[in-house]
């Protein structure tokens, strides 16, 4: 069967950056840098994302291009004989599982809000905590969260079933361009407030001494989490799209461009927020509560709240399905690859497979919510994550970088140089070799590292 291929650069970059661009960028980066001081926190996070983000998403993208093929056979195609890379394959196969069985009920959230805020639930005469209580009284309930994440799967599976082009490239570039239209437009609307001018301070101006009352050593791994973690590199969610793509443009080029566009919604999305919070009040290190309990108040607020909280959660919808329908993708090339299905056998039986695999999720709020995998008031939702941020993703990162830069025992260096540097654009720098044939390694496997002892101690 001939492979696939986008209609044009702008779908692939859209597409890609749509697989980077979710909940991380618009959700949790705003407040982390509200905790962590705001411009100070930003810095440190645009280095991180140069020195560990680029150079790991171009080696996905080239093994995904030379390959042609899903993360489940990429391995397999390019590795030498004799090696085992290709068992990696099954774990970033289970890993892109893993990662939507909690990631379409999140969807499903942002779904249910939406539609909560266009129904007027915020308005009128209610208390703060009133508006505060309804995110809980909305996870308490099984019915609510299994409709809307399954709603959100069945979104994400009927485009990905119309096919490449005509689904997930004319889909997502849409979302995206509407994304980035609503974000701007809002931006506009939260700076533009009375009081907002404190929250752009906070957000714009360098403040290494409130980074110091947070603990350096914290926000320094916060912003290396955050770098690593936006782009979604280490399971393959990358490498599928650059085995969609013809060999006309060099892959680091196209890396940064990516990476440019997910940063600068990330960035916009802290615009929004930030002073949106300091103008009425209200702490922009919240927490991850920000979204669902805090904002609902901002809104209600503002005048004319109902219609920019409505424009803020379909932003929110657009940017968590962009990620869904990038996943289903890899997904059901995976299947594709493996078993040979047509597209849509595999959108029908992996419908219903994640309809099942995502209860454990939906139902941790409520009906599971005595079962504490991780300790504290830990829910699957937290057990899910930690599975995929703190080791999936960075042992992945590990894996890709030893097969691009191992010559004796993976595909290795000059390989992957010819492989990424084909084509028009910006070169990936020869002089780096040693820097992430010794260095990166070392630095992933410090991360990891560092990344289990804080979880439980």
């Amino acid at each position: 069967m001939e492979r696939e291929k986008f209609g044009s650069r702008l779908g692939f970059i859209l597409i890609s950056a749509g697989c980077a661009i979710g909940l991380g960028n618009v959700w949790r980066f705003p407040y982390i840098a509200g905790q962590y001081g705001g411009a100070a926190f930003i810095l440190i996070y645009l280095i991180f994302l140069v020195i560990f983000g680029l150079p790991i998403m171009t080696m996905e993208f080239s093994v995904g291009r030379a390959s042609a093929k899903s993360i489940v056979r990429s391995f397999d195609a390019l590795e030498p004989k004799g090696t085992k890379w290709h068992w990696y394959g099954k774990i970033g196969m289970a890993g892109n599982y893993l990662l939507m069985m909690f990631y379409t009920t999140v969807t499903g959230w942002m779904i249910a809000y939406f539609f909560k805020i266009l129904r007027g639930d915020f308005a009128g005469e209610m208390t703060t905590q009133q508006v505060t209580a309804q995110f809980g009284e909305m996870t308490a309930n099984p019915w609510i969260l299994i409709g809307f994440m399954a709603l959100a799967t069945l979104l994400g599976f009927l485009i990905c079933s119309l096919g490449l082009q005509k689904g997930i490239e004319r889909v997502t570039k849409f979302m995206m361009l509407a994304l980035l239209a609503i974000i701007s437009l809002l931006a506009v609307r939260a700076v533009t407030l009375p009081g907002a001018g404190a929250g752009l301070k906070y957000y714009l101006v360098p403040d290494f001494g409130k980074m110091t009352e947070a603990g350096v050593f914290e926000v320094i791994f916060a912003a290396l989490g955050q770098a690593f973690f936006t782009l979604s590199i280490g399971m393959g969610s990358m490498g599928i799209f650059g085995s969609y793509i013809s060999r006309e443009r060099r892959l680091f080029g196209e890396a940064i461009s990516i990476a440019a566009l997910d940063t600068f919604v990330a960035f916009t999305a802290g615009l929004i927020i930030i002073p949106s919070c300091f103008a009425y009040g209200i702490s922009p290190g919240a927490g991850p509560g920000l979204i669902f309990e805090t904002l609902p108040n901002v809104f209600r607020s503002m005048p004319g709240g109902r219609v920019w909280g409505a424009l803020f959660f379909l932003f929110m919808i657009f940017a968590a399905l962009s990620t869904v329908i990038a996943v289903f993708e890899n997904i059901l090339s995976c299947c594709m690859d493996q078993w040979g299905w047509s597209r849509k056998k595999a959108c029908l039986i992996n419908f219903f497979a994640m309809l099942i695999l995502a209860l454990p999720c939906a139902l941790g709020f409520n009906l599971l919510s005595d079962f504490h995998p991780l300790g504290g008031s830990s829910v699957v939702l937290d057990l899910e994550d930690f599975i995929i941020s703190n080791n999936i993703l960075p042992l992945g990162s590990l894996v890709y970088v030893l097969f691009c830069t191992s010559s004796k025992f993976g595909w290795g260096w000059d390989n992957f140089l010819q492989e990424a540097n084909t084509g028009r654009g910006i070169a990936f720098p020869k002089w780096l070799k040693a820097y992430m044939q010794y260095v990166m390694p070392i630095l992933l496997l410090a991360f990891w590292v560092i990344g289990i002892i804080t979880m439980f101690i």
